[in-house]
């Protein structure tokens, strides 16, 4: 015990001596090891943020791009077939020509007959333009989800090329195959969705103008609350959305991804039938309802507004026969189907501010597995 504390008392300089250089150069290590560290750290978030920036970048790069996509490609052969199908089935020419025929020669037709050719007349020139209106708007705004669902696989592509890999767990890239199925599934409205649109727009407007008159006088607020009490009427029909069924098969709504007993998904549920079920979901939502529904009253606003300027120099304001009003109906629906380059109608929903935004949320929002 003497001994013990002889040597403390000899040589316990050298002990604090020692064990400050041995603490002292252990604080050290871990300063520079730390330091180190935070130094690996704020790279390695350097990095990140640039990563990060450089994804918004490409992402509003697609983001623009597939809207330019919609307007100079995919939406321009789509108003062509939609033009052609007015034209093959909602024709006024041949009315037009029995009723300008009867018109230089005496009794061609009845007093009955003639008024039942007037009153076709009326019923088809309000369908046609109600037909147009609805057609042109909802093939438009179902078009441009189409290419902003394919818009955010390109973003999920760009991602896996700048490695970040944990943005996209489970995500598969789209191939072309998929891609141009998915586009040319818009033949299924044409082929199928318009022959009972036109028969459903029929209906609706006969049943607006049942007691409308050809010597009622029509002024712009009552030609504006027709149209859209007709397209009110047919949106009103049978059950909520049932005009989704226009755009795609109905058994789409039933669609799920199938799986076994033990959760996984089936590999028979193709990227075609995901992107096909995400469109359906877009279009039954309340969101998009909505702004199709903004998207009529704007279209029809500026529809009439162009036919009160074009008339006589604004004489609808004041009121007209509704025998006058038909041919100014008639004379307008090929301006509701005009290219995308020269039609004000499409652009006037594009600058729509609730269009915009639904547009925006979709592409950034877009669920990738």
């Amino acid at each position: 015990m003497l001994s013990i504390r002889d040597f403390w008392r000899r040589h316990r300089r050298k002990l604090f001596v020692t064990v400050g250089v041995i603490g002292s150069g252990y604080l050290l290590y871990k300063l520079y090891e730390f330091t180190y560290k935070l130094e690996s750290l704020e790279k390695e978030l350097a990095s990140q943020r640039e990563n990060d920036e450089l994804l918004k970048a490409q992402m509003q790069a697609h983001f623009e791009n597939i809207q330019k996509i919609s307007d100079s490609i995919t939406l321009p052969h789509a108003m062509h077939d939609l033009s052609s199908r007015i034209a093959e089935q909602l024709d006024l020419s041949q009315l037009l020509e029995r009723l300008i025929k009867g018109k230089g020669q005496l009794n061609t037709f009845t007093s009955t007959e003639k008024l039942e050719l007037w009153d076709r007349l009326k019923i088809l020139s309000f369908t046609r333009m109600a037909f147009s209106v609805w057609a042109m708007t909802v093939l438009n705004l179902y078009i441009r989800v189409q290419v902003n669902i394919l818009g955010r696989y390109l973003y999920i592509d760009t991602a896996r090329s700048l490695g970040s890999t944990h943005l996209l767990e489970g995500a598969d890239v789209l191939d072309r195959e998929a891609q141009q199925k998915f586009l040319g599934s818009i033949d299924y409205f044409f082929n199928c969705g318009v022959p009972n649109l036109i028969s459903d727009m029929e209906a609706s407007t006969k049943e607006v103008l049942k007691g409308k008159q050809l010597r009622d006088y029509f002024n712009t607020t009552v030609l504006q609350n027709t149209i859209i009490h007709i397209l009110d009427t047919f949106m009103s029909m049978r059950s909520p959305y049932h005009w989704v069924n226009y755009m795609m098969p109905e058994n789409t709504k039933s669609w799920q991804k199938p799986s076994s007993s033990d959760g996984t998904v089936l590999s028979d549920f193709t990227k075609f039938d995901q992107l096909m079920v995400e469109t359906q979901a877009v279009l039954a939502s309340a969101e998009f309802g909505n702004v199709v529904e903004i998207s009529l009253k704007t279209v029809v606003d500026t529809l009439v507004e162009d036919m009160g300027a074009q008339y006589g120099g604004g004489i609808l304001a004041s009121g007209v026969p509704l025998a006058k009003v038909l041919p100014q109906v008639a004379h307008m629906c090929p301006f509701l189907l005009e290219e995308p380059s020269k039609n004000q109608f499409i652009q006037v929903i594009k600058n729509i501010p609730e269009v915009e935004l639904f547009f925006t949320l979709l592409y950034s929002n877009m669920t990738t597995s």
